[in-house]
């Protein structure tokens, strides 16, 4: 899809494909383990695996299904990464017996319960740019500066969509009635695709509308955007990339309670501080949705789905940003930690303002 970039340079050249060597991942877990209990919790590094490929492979040796194998986040394929899975105690010994070439375990400890999707704080991540010419790891280093400063949007990536980047047009069809699927597996994820392609078109638009908000003046703005005067004025003395309306639902960062932006300057000054950020609609049954002008613009963008919906956060701030530009390599190094959920993914295509998909 064509997104809206919240940046304003232009678009920054530079070589990316996600490999083991140029991109690892690291999970960091939600909580600390207790260190008794019935489950093994075991610390593994993966590489050119799935998640699912590395639970099919673990249960197929230990000789149990893949749903007895907890796990907290789904991890990249082509990547290095580091995550933590659980097991029953019982079979442990059977786990030390355990080899596989791309497969290592690097620490074990114990805990009540098993791991589920969910259960996890974020991830940290490392990245290796290439053919970065000097001028262009300035224009990188600037970027990140306002990353730093301000935070980035919280689309959904690529991988989100499938290696066609069309799960969402078949999710699409099953909400109208075009195609039908009986597995229920395949179904929620088909579903859940479009759900986050609704989001990304819902934040793209609004992106854009802070954009023309920030560029033109009052009177330029009330025929283009056909909002009310008291909403542009508000909206363009707000110095966040994300300018809140009326109706808006605003949720505690990084996690907390859901309410409604009511005009309040206080709640203004909050996101600038980032204590609060902006959510949007994951549509669906049973889901608090936007009212006033928020809800009549967010209404767009939402559909009876048939699954429950939530709310996600628009807006993340990346943490432990490090960066370095390695001239003689051409290499543009850059670490990260981005809460669950997020896309590394998208923080660099927001930096180099262009697709970065494989199929791009």
């Amino acid at each position: 899809m064509d997104r809206f970039y919240y940046l304003k340079h232009s678009s920054i050249d530079f070589h990316f494909r996600q490999t083991p060597r140029d991109f690892t991942v690291e999970e960091v877990p939600l909580y600390e383990f207790s260190g008794t209990g019935d489950h093994l919790v075991v610390f593994i590094r993966k590489k050119d695996l799935s998640t699912h490929e590395l639970i099919a492979i673990l249960a197929k040796h230990l000789g149990v299904k893949n749903r007895e194998i907890g796990y907290a986040g789904l991890k990249d394929k082509h990547a290095l990464t580091k995550q933590y899975i659980s097991i029953p105690k019982s079979y442990e010994q059977k786990l030390d017996e355990f080899e596989h070439e791309n497969i290592k375990i690097l620490a074990k400890t114990y805990h009540n319960n098993k791991l589920k999707i969910g259960h996890l704080k974020g991830n940290k991540f490392f990245i290796r740019l290439k053919k970065v010419t000097p001028l262009n790891a300035k224009k990188i280093d600037e970027a990140i500066g306002s990353i730093e400063k301000w935070g980035m949007p919280n689309y959904f990536g690529y991988q989100r969509f499938g290696n066609d980047k069309n799960n969402h047009e078949l999710g699409r069809d099953i909400v109208r009635g075009v195609k039908k699927e009986r597995n229920k597996t395949i179904k929620e994820f088909l579903l859940s695709a479009y759900q986050s392609h609704l989001f990304n078109l819902w934040l793209s638009r609004r992106l854009e509308m802070s954009r023309l908000v920030e560029s033109f003046s009052i009177d330029e703005l009330e025929p283009l955007l056909n909002l009310d005067r008291d909403t542009l004025v508000m909206m363009k003395n707000q110095k966040h990339p994300f300018k809140i309306m009326m109706g808006d639902l605003l949720e505690h960062y990084p996690y907390g309670r859901l309410f409604e932006f009511l005009g309040e300057d206080g709640d203004i000054a909050r996101i600038e501080a980032k204590d609060v950020a902006p959510t949007g609609l994951l549509a669906g049954k049973r889901v608090k949705r936007a009212t006033a002008m928020a809800g009549v613009i967010e209404k767009e963008f939402d559909e009876q789905v048939g699954e429950d919906g939530t709310r996600r956060y628009a807006w993340v701030y990346p943490l432990d940003i490090n960066h370095k530009y390695k001239e003689e390599d051409a290499h543009y190094e850059l670490g990260f930690y981005l809460p669950k959920g997020s896309y590394a993914t998208v923080l660099l295509e927001e930096i180099a303002k262009r697709d970065l998909s494989p199929m791009a």
